[in-house]
């Protein structure tokens, strides 16, 4: 028989950012606990609100599976003498588990056959075992932050006022923290608060329903996302459907009510991202633009509730949005008054960190790096854009502007050097020199930009390292996983071709008079920490650990050329005969530990198999090196595995270690040569077997 079970949580506003991994970890660690107790289930569905976090159980089983206990005994030999009778020792065991010695079973074990007894545990019905199975999920959701509240022992991103637990119309009664479970929910908190008795999953959602509250977060998005397109028609625009917007308005609410509001034109003259920004990010609007994506002198507001008198509403909501862009409008024109060049040099009284400096040193130091960069490993072209841009991209940190606004930064000193008269090249640069600014963000589209963002990145990377502040754990305050992860996709995005160590060597070189630690422990570390992003970066693509492990561990050096080799690799290796190629690698490495090589002389070979070991060899080295140089890795590792079959002949028929000390040797270097053509590609070591 099956059942269902109905849980909500019901706290103070969640945070918005909180919702949706917590809705999952609730659907994954009820699941686990069912699983864990043996409990069958059909399915969980999880929904929320800022109020609430509530489940849905289906299909559940009334009872715990039984258990089977297996409990091993003596060893055959000794549960029973000569005639198949059971010994003391058999005898004591059966005793000890509560069974009769002829329920005892014989079964077969690593260490040979022992005798067994059998018991079976009823299970309990699940009603019984949900207290223990819900708090302990409860106390399990993780948050990014969480609290205490009162004097209570129990955590979480809010406090609690009521929980609703119910198997088929049943209460579930357990206690967390001062709040005990029932059968009583609430409604709307402005709408419709009063409690409400419910009887199970039916009853709740007409509740619900009642109260005005939308429990479902992917029906809220939906309604806003129709109600916003229809109130944007309604003046010739088109509603921008930030995603990340989208998604944080539907966890702000519990029901929807957008209203279409306006701002004065002459905001208008404002820098388009000024304007999205305020409304975005500070007011959570939705603007509304025109065909050609610039803002309109409108915006939609969502409201948790349905408005008694929209024209009140309008006017608040306007009215609020109204003194956040007067505030932008008399910074905007402040600013404008002080060059982008003075307001570099106010960087000299910034600091960025206490031993490393201040914001103007730091400029001076990645300067320095960005056209090293250019020259050596871009385009020595670009470095007339990128000397200017790089001297001038941090001076809007220093605005009026971003300091009201710190998301606009590098926005700014993009709108800054135009209305300056700085090049398109420059502006654009300044701006992309932040790219990329968090996880799936978009990256530079320039060669200036790139560059000057690499070495902001790595100036700070290398900074940290050197005077001891390397991410531990969780800790990580300057970021440095991320910038590390940026300089990583551009490098593969725009397929530069940079030496990592001699980059890293340069940028820590420039440091020298501010670091604390070894030159070269400082690069040795920096280097590896490249290693473990760029691994992970790869594996987050889909291709396998081992190939990633097998490339990388040559060293990490050019990473697009890097790249390049671990796709060869993972295509190759979805080739049926590639693991058999793979242990034909590995045996001639096996066997080659602690050798060295000598020339080969042919004249010391005496059986055919090495010989036309020999023979395959000289026939492929050439084309393989041509294609490695061409950087064909697929073909360079087709043309290798021609040589398989040769190898294979020669472990087959040949004693490598012949006691000939002459002929050992050139056995010996035959395979070294042999070895040169894909050790220098990959250790195949690391490729685990299917």
């Amino acid at each position: 028989m099956t059942e269902e079970l109905l849980l909500e949580i019901g706290t103070e506003e969640i945070p918005a950012a909180f919702m949706p991994e917590a809705l999952e970890a609730l659907k994954e660690l009820t699941g686990k606990k069912l699983k864990e107790n043996r409990i069958g289930f059909r399915e969980i569905q999880t929904y929320g609100t800022p109020r609430r976090l509530v489940l849905f159980g289906y299909g559940i089983a009334s009872d715990q599976q039984d258990l089977l206990i297996k409990k091993l005994g003596p060893a055959k030999a000794i549960a029973y003498d000569k005639d198949g009778q059971p010994t003391k020792a058999a005898m004591g065991f059966a005793r000890g588990q509560g069974i009769d010695p002829a329920e005892l079973s014989v079964i077969e074990t690593e260490k040979g056959e022992y005798i067994c007894a059998e018991k079976k545990e009823a299970g309990r019905q699940t009603i019984t075992l949900l207290p223990e199975i819900l708090p302990s999920v409860i106390s399990l959701i993780p948050f990014p932050r969480s609290m205490r509240w009162h004097d209570l022992d129990v955590r979480f991103a809010r406090p609690l006022h009521w929980i609703v637990a119910l198997f088929s119309g049943r209460k579930v009664s357990f206690s967390f923290g001062n709040i005990q479970s029932g059968d009583t929910t609430c409604g709307h908190r402005f709408m419709s608060p009063s409690p409400v008795k419910v009887s199970g999953i039916s009853s709740y959602l007409d509740a619900m329903k009642d109260s005005g509250v939308v429990i479902d977060p992917a029906k809220r998005k939906k309604d806003i996302t129709e109600d916003i397109r229809k109130l944007a028609e309604e003046v010739n625009g088109n509603p921008d459907e930030d995603e990340r917007l989208m998604d944080e308005v539907t966890c702000l609410v519990e029901a929807t009510f957008p209203v279409l509001c306006s701002f004065d034109k002459e905001f208008l003259e404002l820098p388009g991202e000024v304007l999205l920004t305020t409304m975005k990010k500070h007011q959570k609007y939705f603007p509304i633009l025109d065909k050609n994506g610039n803002p309109l002198n409108y915006f939609i507001a969502v409201n948790n509730t349905r408005p008694l008198n929209p024209k009140v509403v309008i006017t608040g909501h306007e009215r609020v949005l109204r003194a956040r862009l007067s505030d932008a409008q008399f910074f905007y024109t402040e600013d404008l008054k002080t060059s982008l060049e003075a307001m570099t040099e106010q960087l000299k009284h910034v600091l960025f960190q206490s031993k490393l400096g201040t914001s103007y040193e730091k400029v001076i130091r990645f300067q320095k790096l960005s056209l090293f960069i250019a020259e050596s490993f871009v385009d020595p072209s670009v470095k007339p854009v990128v000397e200017r841009a790089s001297y001038l991209c941090k001076a809007d940190l220093v605005s009026e502007m971003v300091g009201e606004f710190p998301e606009l930064q590098g926005i700014m000193g993009r709108e800054y050097a135009k209305t300056a008269g700085e090049s398109d090249d420059v502006s654009k640069a300044i701006f992309e020199h932040y790219l990329p600014r968090f996880a799936d963000d978009e990256l530079p589209s320039t060669d200036a930009g790139a560059v000057v963002s690499m070495a902001d990145k790595l100036d700070t990377i290398a900074g940290c390292f050197g005077i001891g502040l390397i991410p531990s754990g969780t800790a990580d305050p300057y970021a440095l996983r991320r910038q590390c992860i940026g300089i990583i996709n551009i490098i593969l995005n725009r397929k530069y071709a940079i030496s990592l160590p001699v980059l890293i060597r340069k940028a820590v070189s420039f440091l020298e008079d501010k670091t604390t630690r070894p030159f070269d422990e400082i690069c040795s570390d920096v280097l590896g920490f490249f290693r473990v992003r760029l691994s992970n970066v790869l594996m987050s693509r889909g291709l396998s650990h081992d190939v990633v492990d097998a490339v990388l561990s040559l060293g990490v050096d050019n990473m697009t050329d890097m790249v390049s080799r671990v796709d060869a690799l993972q295509k190759m290796k979805k080739d049926p005969d590639f693991e058999s190629l793979a242990v034909s690698f590995k045996r001639v490495v096996n066997i080659l530990s602690g050798t060295v090589s000598q020339d080969i002389s042919p004249s010391f070979f005496e059986c055919e198999e090495e010989k036309e070991l020999y023979r395959k060899y000289l026939e492929i080295r050439d084309q393989v090196n041509m294609f490695m140089t061409e950087k064909l890795y697929v073909d360079a590792l087709k043309m290798i595995s021609t040589i398989r079959p040769a190898v294979d002949s020669f472990f087959d028929n040949v004693l490598v270690m012949a006691e000939d000390e002459k002929v050992r040797q050139n056995r010996i270097s035959l395979l070294h040569e042999v070895s040169s053509l894909f050790t220098g590609f990959a250790d195949f070591s690391k490729i685990a077997s299917e």
